[in-house]
């Protein structure tokens, strides 16, 4: 048998195992070194070639400048600056810059690639990258404007292009997980660069990356591919929606911080910072003139904010950028708030644009240059309302709530730190008022302190009442909004970290405490998942979970409570959703519940089959369990090991691992993952729930599963199989494995018994079965047409192999005219998030099913 450990939630990965993997990742360092000869002649090359050029301390020059610094004027003459830009960089913090660059990614992706691949990825993306930038360049010549006229004059000169390319043609070597990561993080945030800078140099690296994304597959045998709708995991999701708003949100900033910034969308900083920064020559012309002292004055406190005045200028995108890390969490109130916010801004974009548009440019002394043309103002524009639309259009994958009380807290605590701030101000004030121009009083002090906390979005379009003129005055006018809001980002950051399952959680929580006292079915765990509601009996001491809509209450699993208590419960169950014209539809439930239904008039389908194994004296002996013994064989043979831990305390590398698995089975699939009764990695997040994963000796994960509790007179006596996922690339039998493992494991800890759980839409065929009703017909059709798509039935036949016990499972429901309502409701439970592109892939896999 293979080795097990059942200690502690995260046996295994403790002290000795960090120190595993600390030598594991030394020793993989060292293995790169050796294993990467290409990376390593580059660099050599590139410090003895700029050594020898006299081109350290400030790049190439004079005519080798020519040859090795790539610009558009390159081809024809001097086409091997197409590869040789790749060589030398602009000076010595460049060449440091790169080095840690061609390390950091020219080690791990020539150890993955192969040096060959690894070379022909680097060179190729480089030249190819280069021909496009410069190609690129002409064409935009064809346009008018800053952003040409910079790609015309620009050079370019260092290997982040070539770096970049490679990166991006490594991806096609990785998990499907890490690969998306990979490409939508980098080629992101190349195109910001390139969208808002707008430098030759930017676009040359992008498209590099672009030419490595595509010529990566074929690198390995494989046709580059259109991705379509990428089908990810809701989490998968919520962390692609967050990259996408923090990208929009930074974009301006890095646009304001450059004034050399020229691309297509650097006219955003103007619409959304709209920060000018007053050179010393321009503020002496204006504080020269007695009738303007008010402006000279105003020009004075921007040279001296600083770091404080650009960030209340750039507020919005700060706040963007901290619900963007809320949306990768799933939260509803950080989806709410970059909704609002991100509105309130598209419609401010677009007052600015009619302003401008209709020529009312008065009292600003910036530039716009060829923002002032419709079409070049007005496309940039569709990026916050891209956004914007977005984020209404991905509403559903965000439901995660905090706890209750949590922004009624936030709230009062905001609002206390602003009472605070604001009579620190008036106070701090008053004690200098020769600090302030004109002389502070508390009525300027008091009408002045709503600037203090909106955010600054235009410096100075407004004649302010005060002005500091001291340090310690500065920093007060300043430092009031700088505390304030970050006081705010500090606690939106917390106010993620809130678990779901925390005591506040309302009726949740009630649910909780009812099924730990008395127990459920081996399915009652799942009634404590997100988007349930819930029915609580007159007594108290019983409830029913159920999902409303369509005009359905479909139940999830039976309902929980004393047992004397079940037949009260559903008869009260019943009245409630006929009081509320709700069709009573009772799924997954047990033939006790069954058979109460039935004395109420309802009818019933067989809608899955569960398998259980009563532990105590279960033995994986005789030729019956032949293929569970080979798979645990094996395991041992390959220092496979079963290791229990808790996915909220689990170490960050072995989470990572589980994701990469999930997202790579969905991505598989072209399907998103079913809920309802079928939980994917959100519901796996719970202190309560167990998990099971086969580990080899290196730490790579191979398979988990996870185990509900199964509760009875507020003790665990059992568990209920869930979320099962193994890697595609891994041990084939880890399913088998982990499941044995599992049972041997569980017994040996005093459990009763253990649940394999249901397969919807499945059930076995055994002697003596009567005749199916007509409605059992269509079940069987509809499991057999989709069986192509998840497998439901072979999902049965696989289970078949530990001898379990089978309990059919029922749907009941009272009136045979709802049916067509409950299959909406049924299939809107199970697959909430289906797209049309993913319902014609669902209805042609069907098809090929069924021919």
């Amino acid at each position: 048998m293979a080795t097990t450990s059942s200690a502690g939630p995260a046996a295994g990965f403790g002290r000795s195992g960090v120190s595993r993997t600390l030598l594991w990742q030394a020793e993989w360092f060292r293995g790169g070194v050796r294993r990467a000869p290409v990376t390593l002649a580059f660099l050599a090359f590139y410090w003895i070639a700029g050594a020898a050029t006299g081109s350290l301390p400030s790049g190439p020059g004079g005519a080798l400048a020519d040859w090795v610094v790539l610009s558009a004027d390159s081809l024809p003459d001097h086409w091997p600056a197409l590869l040789l830009s790749g060589f030398w960089a602009s000076g010595l913090p460049g060449y440091f810059a790169a080095t840690v660059l061609i390390l950091g990614a020219g080690l791990p992706s020539e150890r993955l690639m192969g040096s060959v691949r690894f070379a022909l990825a680097a060179v190729t993306s480089q030249v190819l990258g280069a021909l496009l930038a410069i190609g690129f360049a002409h064409t935009a010549n064809a346009i008018p404007g800053e952003w040409s006229q910079a790609l015309e004059s620009e050079s370019f000169v260092g290997p982040v292009a070539l770096a970049c390319g490679t990166l991006t043609a490594l991806s096609a070597r990785l998990s499907t997980l890490w690969r998306r990561r990979l490409r939508v993080g980098l080629l992101t945030l190349l195109a910001l660069l390139a969208l808002y800078g707008g430098s030759f140099h930017s676009v040359t690296v992008l498209a590099a990356a672009t030419v490595g994304a595509v010529g990566g597959p074929l690198l390995f045998g494989r046709l580059p591919r259109w991705p379509g709708r990428l089908a990810s995991t809701r989490r998968e999701a919520r962390v692609l929606v967050g990259l996408v708003v923090f990208a929009s949100a930074v974009g301006p900033v890095i646009s304001a911080l450059s004034s050399q910034a020229v691309g297509p969308l650097a006219v955003l900083r103007y619409l959304f910072t709209n920060v000018e920064i007053t050179d010393p020559q321009t503020l002496a012309q204006l504080c020269g003139d007695p009738g303007q002292a008010v402006d000279c004055n105003s020009a004075k406190l921007q040279l001296r904010a600083g770091p404080a005045g650009f960030f209340l200028a750039v507020l919005p995108q700060i706040l963007l950028a901290v619900f963007s890390d809320g949306l990768r969490r799933g939260r509803r109130f950080a989806w709410a708030g970059a909704l609002i916010l991100q509105g309130v801004m598209t419609v401010l974009a677009g007052l600015r644009v009619i302003r401008f548009l209709g020529g009312d440019t008065a009292g600003n002394r910036y530039e716009l240059g060829t923002a002032q043309n419709a079409l070049a103002l007005g496309l940039p524009l569709l990026v916050p309302l891209a956004v914007l639309v977005l984020l209404a259009a991905t509403h559903r994958l965000f439901t995660v709530s905090a706890p209750a009380g949590t922004y009624r807290r936030f709230a009062v605590r905001v609002a206390g730190a602003a009472v605070v701030l604001s009579i620190a101000y008036v106070a701090g004030g008053l004690l200098d008022r020769d600090g302030f121009t004109p002389r502070a009083s508390a009525s300027l002090l008091i009408a002045d302190l709503p600037k203090r906390f909106l955010p600054v979005l235009e410096l100075t379009s407004a004649v302010p009442g005060v002005l500091p003129v001291t340090l310690f005055t500065d920093l007060l006018y300043e430092g009031v909004g700088v505390l304030f809001w970050v006081f705010v980002c500090v606690m939106l950051l917390g106010s993620w970290l809130k678990p779901a399952h925390a005591p506040e959680a309302g009726d949740e929580v009630r649910a909780r405490e009812l099924l730990m006292k008395h127990g459920g079915s081996t399915m009652s765990w799942m009634t404590l998942w997100p988007g349930n509601t819930y029915w609580f009996a007159p007594s108290g001491d019983s409830y029913v979970a159920f999902r409303p809509g369509m005009g359905v209450a479909l139940t999830v699993g039976e309902p929980v409570g004393p047992p004397e208590d079940l037949r009260e419960t559903v008869e009260g169950f019943a009245a409630y959703c006929t009081a509320n014209g709700l069709a009573a539809c009772l799924y997954s439930v047990t033939s006790e519940t069954e058979k109460i239904t039935a004395g109420l008039g309802f009818s019933r389908l067989q809608v899955a089959e569960e398998t259980v194994l009563p532990l105590g004296k279960l033995e994986f002996k005789g030729k019956k369990f032949q293929d569970v013994r080979t798979a645990m064989n094996h395991a041992r043979k390959a220092g496979i090991e079963a290791r229990w831990i808790n996915y909220s305390t689990a170490p960050l590398a072995v989470i990572d691992q589980l994701h990469a698995i999930s997202e790579e089975w969905v991505a598989d699939k072209k399907m998103p993952e079913m809920g309802f009764t079928l939980g994917g990695l959100d519901e796996v997040d719970d202190p309560e729930v167990r998990c099971l994963l086969a580990v080899d000796r290196d730490g790579t994960v191979h398979g988990v599963t996870s185990w509900l509790p199964i509760y009875r007179d507020g003790a665990v006596v059992g568990w209920t199989l869930d979320f099962m996922r193994r890697r595609s690339s891994g041990f084939r039998p880890a399913m088998d494995f982990l499941i044995a493992s599992a049972a041997v494991l569980l017994q040996d800890e005093g459990y009763e018994t253990l649940s394999l759980s249901g397969a919807p839409l499945a059930r076995s065929r055994r002697a003596g079965e009567s005749e199916a009703p007509i409605l059992d017909h269509v079940l069987d059709l509809l499991g057999a047409t989709l069986e192509p798509v998840y497998g439901f039935r072979s999902l049965l036949a696989f289970k078949a192999k530990f001898q379990p016990q089978y309990v059919p499972l029922y749907m009941t429901y009272l009136d045979p005219a709802s049916l067509p309502a409950i299959g909406n409701a049924v299939a809107r439970a199970y697959l909430p998030e289906v797209s049309l592109s993913q319902s014609f892939t669902l209805m042609r896999r069907i098809v090929d099913g069924v021919r």
